[in-house]
């Protein structure tokens, strides 16, 4: 595989688009960082890491409308790819829908969201755009 974070948004995507309630993704560091994000601003209902010996995996619970069942997430859309690499400074952070969404940025402070990057005054790699 060469690009597991665009496998994980994809798994993520296709379960939104079938449905499910529950998907579940191979586990690693940044995978699990992008899954903390996306639980803190709302886009899926829980998520926990599953231990089974050599390979972890992890459940991530999705969140729909309750009355009209429709997803949380419109789309989420991988940004830099190992082809491309997108970087960005503070100047020029990119704002999805004018702020409803989020862009998901990979600094030298961690991985977190374009207005947690603009207080900090940081740039780095765009990694993906949610909303």
């Amino acid at each position: 595989m060469t690009d597991p974070i665009a496998d994980f948004l994809t798994r993520i995507r296709n379960a939104y688009s079938a449905g499910k309630k529950v998907v579940e993704v191979p586990a690693s560091k940044m995978k699990l960082a992008l899954t903390k994000i996306l639980c803190e601003k709302g886009y899926i209902l829980s998520y926990k890491l599953v231990e089974d010996g050599k390979f972890n995996t992890i459940k991530i619970a999705l969140k729909y409308h309750p009355q009209t069942k429709t997803p949380a997430v419109k789309a989420i859309d991988r940004v830099s790819r190992p082809g491309l690499r997108r970087y960005t400074d503070v100047e020029n952070m990119p704002r999805v829908l004018n702020g409803l969404g989020i862009a998901i940025i990979s600094t030298s402070k961690g991985i977190i969201t374009d207005k947690e990057a603009r207080e900090l005054n940081v740039g780095g790699e765009v990694i993906c755009y949610v909303y």
